[in-house]
């Protein structure tokens, strides 16, 4: 099938926004390839200051005919999700002595889990952390004696900050290697409904706990698809993970054998030998796109739409929101994974899982099928699925038909003919909302708005029973410049509450909200946010506010905004306390929503 002509055509409009800063990219990254393997560039001492711990690795090392493999890892015993990377650094020097190479763990990046801290002071350091792994990765890559990396992380700005700085090092290879998520357990449904019985009232925080450490159980992954799981989707379709690998469960033998060959694969491509393949090769505008439409056939997270256009960047691509909306207005939405249905990843990797979604878009003409990857040329492999024979690992073709159509379904019947996201625009600003689980009816919401400069503050409103009517709840100074810009999902209960009870209700926010938003419209990441002048600084409670999911627009309707001086919040709380007050010269460089937040790019 010949690529769909709408793809192509908002691909050739990235190439051309793109044209002068992705040259500049790939000049810099063609003349550090140039120059070859970095350890012949170092001085004697600085290299036996590199092997000086490595043991039996030391002759190998100073020989340096070699290749060496640098780990760069997000491991911490804290996170379910990071914990299962304690064992692979062994894995992945075995993995390497087998191949008659070397690999050293060069250093590690923080992680921190949103699902912690929700709610949470904390979760004002989240965003940014995203930059700070991209500068700690960076440290470790800048001693400079590694001919690869592999990248050991999972959840939601770890991703995003490794490949920030697998694109600065592009000159050098990168496999990605996953963990999995964890086993099934408490459905995702009855966790919702614990919830909401929750912030009605109804039950007591005894039960919410139990129904909790019912759901988040064990190694791995949340089971939701959420920001952690869409990275590794994206992993896939990008071409960074090896075909197959992102939902196969922790500590199992297939797990460590997609180890092993994740370590074996990224030694097999480096300068060094004869398939050389530069993550600034993979990491094109093709690539993006693919990433993109993955994200929209599957209903994965809005935070991607924040953290990919920061990554384009780090690569030389330019993306804008619009090319978020138009691919989504062409891609079938083929999962309905939870927030957008009742399964989990585990339950939709049983369905057939990336391999038969790629196939079957590839089918359709809605990806591009040419595109680099760690594992060959083309997007092909990527329709394989791994499986151990007699111990051995091999691929096999993946399934050709879903094998379950209330989780996965093919391309020409899906479950709703567009993907999940609308690009919403007015003099209200520019915000996006995920609609892949918000019923059609409630695409349109037009309402008087009740405005907050806190989200405890619309649960104690909440709680005080002020919610009476049909409602607007503009929650706005929660920007990347105001407080480093955090979730508010602890708003969803409350917000589904009020639904529930047949109120018409909507969020506008110049903040985030995670994966897991599901059914009630939220308009997020609306910039210029308030503490930058944006006109949403601008609104009064009682203004009308027209949230217009169908025509795309974010209006307040028969205002004059520019009559009005614009609001001032007390932001003084979120400047000091939990490390906040380290983060300042974050919130004074950070760049618009719709450019990714970036500090360092």
């Amino acid at each position: 099938m010949p690529l769909d002509a709408r793809i192509e055509a908002v691909t050739e409009r990235i190439r051309a926004r793109s044209r002068d800063s992705r040259s500049r990219y790939t000049d810099r990254m063609a003349a550090l390839a140039e120059a070859g393997p970095r350890r012949a560039h170092l001085a004697c001492g600085n290299q036996a200051h590199a092997y000086a711990a490595m043991g039996e690795d030391k002759s190998s090392l100073a020989e340096g005919r070699a290749p060496n493999l640098g780990i760069v890892t997000a491991y911490n015993d804290m996170l379910s999700a990071h914990q299962p990377f304690e064992t692979y650094p062994e894995i992945i020097r075995e993995a390497a002595r087998a191949a008659g190479a070397t690999a050293q763990v060069a250093g590690g990046v923080p992680a921190m889990c949103d699902g912690v801290t929700q709610g949470q002071p904390g979760m004002e350091l989240s965003l940014f952390s995203r930059d700070v792994i991209a500068l700690a990765a960076g440290v470790a890559l800048s001693h400079n004696t590694f001919d690869a990396a592999v990248y050991l992380g999972v959840c939601d700005k770890i991703v995003p900050g490794l490949i920030i700085a697998a694109a600065s090092f592009g000159h050098l290879p990168g496999v990605f290697l996953p963990a999995g998520p964890m086993t099934s357990g408490l459905t995702n449904d009855e966790k919702a409904r614990v919830r909401q019985q929750f912030a009605a009232g109804e039950i007591g925080r005894d039960k919410l706990m139990e129904a909790e450490m019912a759901s988040y159980h064990g190694p791995g992954t949340c089971t939701f698809y959420g920001t952690a799981n869409t990275n590794q989707m994206l992993m896939e379709f990008m071409g960074l993970h090896l075909p197959g690998a992102s939902f196969v469960n922790p500590n199992t033998p297939l797990r460590d054998a997609l180890t092993t060959a994740g370590a074996q694969r990224a030694l097999a491509i480096t300068a060094l030998g004869n398939e050389f393949t530069p993550v600034s090769d993979v990491l094109d505008e093709k690539a993006f796109v693919n990433g993109i439409v993955g994200l929209m056939a599957t209903g994965g997270s809005t935070n991607l739409v924040l953290h990919l256009p920061a990554m384009a960047r780090a690569a030389g691509v330019i993306l804008d929101t619009e090319d978020f909306d138009e691919i989504s207005s062409v891609v079938p939405l083929m999962a309905k994974v939870y927030p957008n249905g009742l399964a989990d990843v585990n339950h939709f990797h049983a369905a057939g899982g990336l391999g038969y979604m790629i196939g079957e878009l590839l089918d359709a003409g809605l990806l591009h099928p040419d595109t680099k990857t760690v594992a060959g040329e083309g997007l092909a492999r990527y329709t394989e699925e791994p499986v151990l024979q007699d111990g051995t690992l091999a691929w096999r073709k993946g399934a050709g038909e879903t094998l379950n159509d209330k989780v996965l379904r093919p391309a020409s019947d899906p479950f709703q003919a567009t993907g999940g996201l609308k690009d919403l625009q007015g003099n209200l600003g520019r915000g996006v909302m995920k609609v892949s689980a918000v019923k059609p009816e409630r695409h349109v919401i037009e309402a008087q708005a009740r405005i907050f400069h806190d989200q405890a503050d619309v649960k104690k409103a909440f709680q005080a029973g002020e919610f009476t009517e049909d409602t607007v709840v503009v929650v706005r100074f929660q920007g990347p410049k105001a407080n480093g810009m955090p979730e508010l999902h602890s708003l969803t209960p409350v917000l589904a509450v009020l639904q529930d009870r047949g109120l018409k209700v909507a969020l506008v926010t110049d903040g985030r909200m995670s994966g897991a938003s599901g059914k009630v419209p939220a308009c997020i990441h609306v910039c210029p946010e308030a503490a930058n002048g944006g006109p949403i600084a601008r609104l009064r409670d009682g203004d009308m506010v027209r949230v217009d999911a169908t025509n795309g627009t974010l209006e307040a309707v028969d205002v004059d905004l520019s009559s009005r001086p614009l609001a001032e919040a007390d932001l003084t709380a979120n400047q000091f306390g939990l490390g906040r007050d380290l983060f300042e010269v974050f919130r004074q460089t950070a760049g618009d929503a719709s450019a990714g937040a970036g500090v360092v790019v």
